[in-house]
């Protein structure tokens, strides 16, 4: 299997321990346990097991994955399970990606408030979205959202904002039809950013004059309520960024999408380049720019490309995937099952991607094939944390190491 040359728990392996001595009590225990799990992710310190060739009798060890959400190599295989659940919800209809942003002011602020703004941010931008689908004057329906929270830039700042999958129609007012959206267009982004913009300053507000916000360092001075309304004052009569883009082209290009979007880490290990004594070297792009010369490289000391990385590590339990509308948790089967009876024609669709996914799961392929004749490798021993397997990896010109998580 392949594997980068240079991965993120290469870096913290290296240079994890000097940096949690030079930031010690600057450091939550949640971003502590990240570093923890990535750098013990597929390793002896997690246990493992032998696998064995049935033909060929090649022999090679698999080790356990850490399986946290921010480690890179683990998101992978959790794409895989949540996207096999997500086929069953897709409608016959065309998907439309709308992005909302928070403004730099509130970002920064959020980065010592993340659950309370993170959380204003999912709930605004929902409350925007159903608001303006339900008005007569737009679509005059009831909309379902899927919403997933990435909060990076691609050069590793912070940078919140939500990505939502949205079905490019929903159910009529009193529910006996299914209201389609215009081709190519779904709503009003100006329409979107001016509510979008009135509900998360009221809702921040309201967080502050409750008590919930804290606030260090050099914004320390915005705990008093009227130091807090001026700095939110300019951003009253500026424009926020919301961002739609074209529908998909069909069911297939939303699942393949959602693989991208939905279990995304702040940098994958494929965009590292080096590590070395002058830093770490990433590949990035730069969304201002259009055509080829977005694609550029950067390269952060080593302590900073940590520092950023852990920026982005989420309060533990909180949820960054979440849904909405027609598509909310409690009511997403019947209201999926309800739009299926309201739409024509048939779910051609969806009942293929079913059919594709049933005709490879009868393929007669190995779960973990012998890198060297292709057979099926089975497991011979299994081995606990830090303990080491009796058996030993065929030799190193044969041997491709297998991970599974």
């Amino acid at each position: 299997m392949f594997r980068p040359k240079l991965e993120l728990a290469d870096i913290f392996r290296n240079h994890g321990a000097a940096w949690r001595a030079a930031n010690a009590g600057h450091v939550s225990l949640d971003q502590l346990k990240v570093m923890s799990a990535i750098e013990r992710c597929r390793t002896a310190a997690l246990g493992g097991h032998v696998l064995r060739c049935e033909k060929c009798s090649h022999i090679a060890i698999s080790y356990n994955s850490c399986r946290n959400r921010h480690c890179p190599k683990c998101q992978g295989a959790a794409a895989k399970e949540w996207l096999a659940e997500r086929e069953a919800e897709l409608l016959p209809v065309p998907y439309f990606h709308v992005v909302f942003s928070l403004p730099g002011q509130i970002a920064d602020i959020a980065y010592q408030n993340k659950a309370v703004i993170y959380d204003l941010l999912f709930k605004a931008s929902s409350e925007t979205m159903l608001t303006i689908a339900a008005d007569p004057k737009h679509l005059g329906a009831r909309i379902g959202i899927l919403s997933v929270l990435h909060t990076w830039g691609s050069a590793l700042t912070h940078h919140p904002h939500v990505h939502m999958i949205v079905p490019g129609g929903g159910f009529s007012l009193d529910g006996n039809s299914w209201i389609a959206c215009r081709p190519n267009f779904f709503l009003p982004v100006r329409v979107l950013s001016r509510l979008f913009r009135r509900l998360l300053l009221q809702k921040l507000a309201a967080a502050h004059a409750a008590g919930e916000l804290q606030f260090f360092g050099n914004h320390a001075q915005l705990a008093d309520a009227k130091a807090f309304a001026a700095y939110l004052a300019p951003l009253r009569e500026s424009e926020w960024v919301v961002y739609s883009k074209r529908p998909f082209g069909g069911p297939e290009d939303v699942l393949r999408y959602l693989a991208r979007y939905t279990h995304r880490v702040a940098i994958s290990n494929r965009r590292l380049i080096a590590g070395d004594d002058k830093g770490v070297t990433f590949k990035w792009k730069d969304y201002r720019i259009e055509g080829p010369d977005r694609y550029k490289v950067m390269t952060l000391a080593t302590h900073e490309f940590i520092r950023r990385f852990l920026m982005h590590v989420l309060p533990a339990g909180f949820h960054r995937i979440r849904y909405y509308g027609l598509l909310a948790s409690g009511r997403r089967a019947h209201n999926v099952a309800r739009a299926r009876e309201l739409l024509t024609p048939p779910i051609i669709p969806v009942d293929a991607i079913k059919a594709i996914s049933a005709n490879a799961a009868e393929t007669p392929t190995a779960k973990h094939a012998c890198p060297c004749c292709g057979g099926r490798m089975i497991i011979i021993e299994r081995f606990e944390r830090g303990a080491t397997p009796h058996y030993r990896p065929s030799p190193p010109t044969a041997a491709i190491r297998i991970d599974t998580s």
